[in-house]
């Protein structure tokens, strides 16, 4: 579990207050440890620092996720399904039953002939003892339709004397990120009490009032206290889409702060020297002389690009991206030939084994008649088998293909020139690193190629890679056709069974992929062989094969290679298919419980069909209900084939953290701003950032280090 939660019921008892220390209020407030705030023990510091707050102005600058209005009481009658709000009422009835799980429920009314249910899964007896009928409420929770009526499900309450005034806040309350033992109560005391020491706008505003004034940016000040503190007349609405003009002001300073951020990694990344890969390009001939096909005008371009930046001194950071099937391998491979022919060494990384066994098999029938070595080294390989590829790398081995077992310690390279890394968004920053430093050899540091089939959207490209150059790998080769995406429910399973015979007899090939909610690999298996096992009953005229997470390496490639080579019908798969996996005669593709993938990952699936001159087909099977989101997925798909589009939808609905992977890595970790709703300060944000950088890289510098302090170091993976 993340340790980012909203936790309103948390209450840790407050620690023994001790002797403090004078502030000195002469000093810089926001650079003052929590514990000189009044309340905060040792205890408590610690806990703060669970959440990354260690000073003063990380309490300002910890943000609300959201907000609640406590400061009227809605009548029952106004309740609206979706709608959060506080009511009082009394208990009219109460009842604990046992269906499927224990639940306590409770009918409130407040006199106006209404009733509202409120329903608890978990609770304990005392508290079932308390809430019995006649007992008057104050509830605060989220409005949901329930079978018969509105109700509430685990609302916060508290029990009110039976003439007792209603004490109603003053102002909206905030709802903070916040961490296990710390309850928003405490939490939003203390910053309250760090918000006191909040100075006036000409020590808190670091950057320069010229541009403030040139871009109409407010207060600092002003905004700050306004997001902490919303008065009761706040438009809730406007707050909770992140649109007041004061988070508008913190959302401009927090996108401005990463961009400078990148800027400045990138300059001291492109100050160290790497070696120059600038060959003469017999190999590369010869390998082009030997290929079957000939290389798109954009492969060729971008080779053009890569090969630009490697014959320089100075490290390449290059990102390649192109849709599925766009010939992303074959430029890796030219750059890695330019690397072997200045007598480096190559290491190519890619997330799973399947789809770096694919790169091996390419690099080894392309290389192998040039006499050049292709090692492989991954995880699962044990004992001598292991030790011998080991001991080949460290002698020089020209290219070293594999998965994140590159990066295990006591794997060290001769003399590594060039890193490429596949589908990057799924390994972890610091995993990127680790590689990467496996390069250094004195002052130089290796070349980076990264390569995705996730095409990145341009609010993506213009802040959470400001690091980086970008190609774009904008064209597919000749013969694709485009694939035609249905949706269909499964209630109409047995249609789809009839249709992937039909294929069948028609000599066409077939994938089935299983999905399961669950992250589970035994999970996964085990939907893919109740699928097998229902295929395999239903296509008795039909051979169907099975590939899933749990199987060895090698009984995975022998499916594989059956299914390549024709002698399977159809395959039956988990996600493992995903990115890799290149069969031209499979022409229809049915992947079960598409509801629960996210657009990039169904857009990936799709690109294993199409590969041909057949047209081909994906079907959608989703188990009905769906609910919104996954309804604007599935539309997309069967609207577009277009990668570029399926991206930007993908960050619209899932959010950037998810689409790059980077959840947890300190990587786009966004208090305020948001990418998608905020676009339309980025190219502002741009101007700023240079001049900032340029004239006045002192504030950028504290800019820097209130927003993102340690967690910079990461960026430039």
């Amino acid at each position: 579990m993340s340790p980012w939660r909203v936790d309103s019921f948390s209450l840790t008892p407050m620690a023994t207050s001790k002797p403090r220390p004078i502030i000195d209020t002469t000093a810089d407030p926001g650079h003052l440890p929590v514990a000189t705030l009044g309340g905060v023990g040792p205890a408590l510091a610690e806990t703060f620092a669970r959440l990354g707050l260690h000073r003063v102005q990380d309490l300002w600058f910890h943000l609300p996720l959201r907000y609640e209005d406590r400061t009227r009481i809605t009548p029952l009658r106004d309740l609206r399904p979706g709608m959060r709000a506080q009511v009082v009422a009394t208990v009219e009835a109460v009842e604990k039953g046992f269906r499927y799980r224990p639940q306590l429920k409770v009918a409130i009314g407040d006199g106006a002939m209404e009733t509202l249910l409120l329903r608890f899964f978990h609770f304990n007896r005392a508290q079932a003892e308390q809430l019995r009928v006649g007992v008057r409420l104050l509830c605060y929770g989220e409005v949901r339709q329930g079978n018969s009526s509105l109700e509430m499900v685990h609302p916060q309450y508290q029990r009110l004397a039976e003439n007792a005034d209603i004490a109603l806040d003053e102002r909206l309350s905030p709802v903070y990120p916040t961490t296990e033992g710390l309850g928003q109560k405490r939490l939003a005391g203390v910053i309250d009490k760090a918000l006191q020491l909040l100075p006036q706008d000409a020590q808190l505003e670091l950057i320069p009032p010229s541009l403030c004034a040139e871009h109409g940016l407010t207060s600092l000040r002003e905004a700050l206290l306004y997001v902490h503190r919303p008065p009761a007349d706040a438009r809730l609405d406007q707050l909770m889409l992140g649109r007041h003009p004061a988070q508008q002001r913190l959302a401009f300073e927090e996108l401005l702060t990463q961009h400078m951020s990148l800027k400045r990694l990138r300059a001291a990344v492109r100050e160290r020297r790497a070696p120059k890969l600038n060959g003469k390009g017999a190999l590369r001939k010869r390998w082009l002389d030997a290929l079957p096909f000939r290389l798109t005008a954009a492969q060729q371009r971008v080779i053009k690009e890569v090969s630009a930046d490697i014959a320089q001194p100075h490290p390449m950071l290059r990102l390649v991206q192109g849709d599925v099937g766009s010939g992303k391998t074959a430029v890796a491979c030219a750059a890695a030939l330019a690397a072997v022919e200045s007598g480096y060494q190559v290491a190519l990384m890619a997330p799973t084994e399947l789809l770096a066994e694919q790169h091996l098999r390419n690099f080894r029938h392309w290389l192998e008649p040039l006499n050049i070595s292709v090692e492989w080294l991954a995880g699962k390989q044990q004992g001598k088998a292991r030790q011998q590829a080991m001991r080949r790398v460290a002698e020089g081995a020209s290219i070293v293909i594999g998965t994140h077992a590159l990066m295990q310690e006591g794997v060290e390279f001769a003399r590594l020139g060039l890193v490429i890394v596949d589908e990057q968004h799924r390994f972890g920053v610091q995993q990127r690193l680790a590689l990467r430093d496996k390069g250094l050899e004195g002052e130089l540091v290796p070349h980076q190629l990264v390569l995705t089939a996730t095409p990145i959207p341009r609010t993506l490209a213009m802040s959470a890679y400001a690091d980086l150059d970008i190609s774009a790998i904008d064209e597919l080769p000749p013969g694709r056709t485009p694939v035609q995406t249905i949706a269909i429910s499964n209630a109409r399973r047995i249609e789809v069974i009839e249709r992937i015979h039909a294929a069948c007899v028609e000599g066409r090939q077939v994938y089935w992929v299983c999905t399961l909610i669950e992250e589970s690999e035994q999970l996964r298996a085990q939907a893919a062989e109740a699928a097998h096992a229902e295929l395999t009953h239903a296509l008795v005229d039909c051979r169907v094969g099975l590939i899933h997470g749990r199987m060895k390496p090698k009984e995975k490639q022998a499916v594989m290679d059956t299914f390549k080579s024709g002698e399977l019908a159809v395959l039956v798969a988990t996600t493992v298919i995903e990115v890799g996996v290149d069969v031209p005669n499979a022409s229809l593709m049915v992947i079960e419980n598409s509801e629960r993938l996210g657009l990039s990952q169904l857009h990936q699936l799709r690109g294993r069909v199409g590969r041909g001159a057949i047209a081909s087909n994906c079907v959608l099977l989703y188990q009905p209900p769906l609910g919104q989101l996954a309804q604007e997925r599935l539309q997309v798909m069967r609207e577009t084939n277009d990668g570029f589009r399926i991206a930007e939808k993908d960050l619209e609905l899932r959010g950037p953290g998810e689409v790059l992977g980077t959840r947890q890595t300190g990587q786009l970790s966004f208090r305020m701003a948001d990418l998608t709703r905020d676009a339309h300060l980025l190219p502002a944000v741009q101007r700023v950032g240079e001049q900032m950088l340029a004239e006045y890289p002192e504030q950028a510098g504290r800019l820097i280090e209130r927003w993102i302090g340690g967690a910079a170091r990461y960026a430039n993976a």
